[in-house]
């Protein structure tokens, strides 16, 4: 792994500097009450460039990869993870919207880059989560329109988004052995704070990922312009899969950024935090889970760097991909519980940090493919897939 260069070292220092700075108080008031991310929050992170990391300079953006990319998420999500995944908004879209033609990219992506063209993914289901191919939300033809009608599930942002990407079967199916065939991306445009028209909504409720609302939405005869249609016509499965090498990297991202703030916090409440006529940093038993943890951290990490650095020579690294989703999360969710362990019946309040990292790191566990699903891509990498 290459050591890291003197412009990606001020890139990290200006995410830490804005993180500490202004992500983490707005965190640390807002989400024990379920508050969302302030609009003046979003403004600044445009203003610093955070929107468009990975958008071309010709279009605005910074032009910059993965590592780079991944360097901003982590930093983030050190304070608040629903910050961390914000700039995946502008950036994180890209893959998906390979598909526009080059006008459309001349439109969208330079407001994009700018933080005022920010999107929803609607991707999953009721019933299509990890299999994506079993997408049921019909899209019919009607003149030089669509009609877009059903069910769709685990859209975060759909009502402050600029617009929903919604992924959906405008054919049905035919080989049960090519079930992701028939699909079809249509980017629906709409005002800030409010759902399509021919949409409704209802909020879930989750334990964690507060700073923004995420939605159960029912298409009821949404019409969109043929012109909506990102990419070619039932072939949305590919779209949908674009930039999931770069979007894992971006959750292992999260991951470690939710663990780092778990052990910063931890070391700075066992060195204050005294018992037994002595600081509990003393004491072998904290002594010994800090140094697990920030090893366990440092494990991740290194080989997050690593697979950055593939993922911008253009080298295929799903696997590696899924390795490093997987080992981060995995370890997210370890290390955040430690975290809290170490804060004694202060970390199970929402008095402390500890618990909203220790909630955030869980998600990344499920979201962008469970462990199990990465699990499965590096078994069958290495062993060949089970016929069926």
């Amino acid at each position: 792994m290459q050591a890291q260069s003197e412009e990606r070292r001020m890139i990290q220092e200006a995410a830490r500097q804005f993180t500490m700075e202004r992500v983490l108080p707005v965190a640390n008031r807002l989400d024990p009450e379920k508050g969302k991310i302030p609009r003046e929050l979003i403004d600044e992170m445009a203003e610093l460039g955070f929107f468009g990391i990975l958008i071309p300079e010709e279009y605005g953006g910074l032009g910059l990869g993965a590592y780079e990319y991944c360097l901003v998420a982590e930093q983030l999500s050190r304070g608040w993870m629903s910050v961390g995944s914000l700039i995946a908004r502008g950036n994180g879209l890209i893959g998906a919207l390979k598909g526009l033609t080059p006008q459309k990219k001349a439109e969208y992506l330079p407001r994009m880059a700018r933080g005022e063209f920010l999107g929803a993914f609607s991707l999953s289901e009721p019933n299509a989560g990890s299999d994506v191919a079993n997408i049921s939300c019909r899209a019919v033809r009607d003149g030089d329109d669509w009609l877009i009608t059903g069910s769709k599930y685990w859209c975060t942002f759909a009502d402050d988004a600029d617009f929903i990407l919604v992924i959906c079967r405008s054919d049905p199916v035919v080989d049960p052995k090519a079930r992701h065939k028939g699909l079809s991306a249509f980017m629906i445009e709409k005002p800030r704070g409010e759902l399509p028209e021919g949409v409704q909504g209802s909020v879930i409720p989750k334990i964690g990922y507060h700073g923004w609302t995420t939605w159960e939405l029912a298409f009821d005869n949404c019409r969109v312009p043929h012109s909506a249609m990102v990419g070619d016509e039932g072939k949305a499965f590919y779209l949908a899969c674009a930039g999931l090498e770069t979007a894992r990297a971006h959750t292992a991202a999260r991951s470690i950024g939710l663990a780092q703030g778990s052990l910063e916090d931890s070391i700075q409440y066992a060195r204050q935090r005294a018992q037994f006529g002595r600081p509990i940093a003393d004491f072998q038993a904290i002594r010994f889970k800090i140094a697990d943890m920030a090893t366990q951290i440092e494990a991740a990490r290194a080989l997050l760097y690593a697979v950055c650095e593939k993922i911008d020579r253009g080298v295929r690294t799903d696997t590696e991909a899924s390795m490093v989703k997987l080992l981060a999360s995995e370890m997210s969710e370890r290390v955040t519980s430690e975290g809290l362990q170490v804060h004694g019946g202060a970390g199970y309040t929402t008095h402390c940090a500890a618990e909203r990292y220790w909630r955030d790191a869980r998600l990344t566990k499920i979201f962008e493919g469970t462990s199990e699903i990465q699990m499965r891509i590096i078994s069958d990498a290495l062993l060949g897939k089970v016929q069926a």
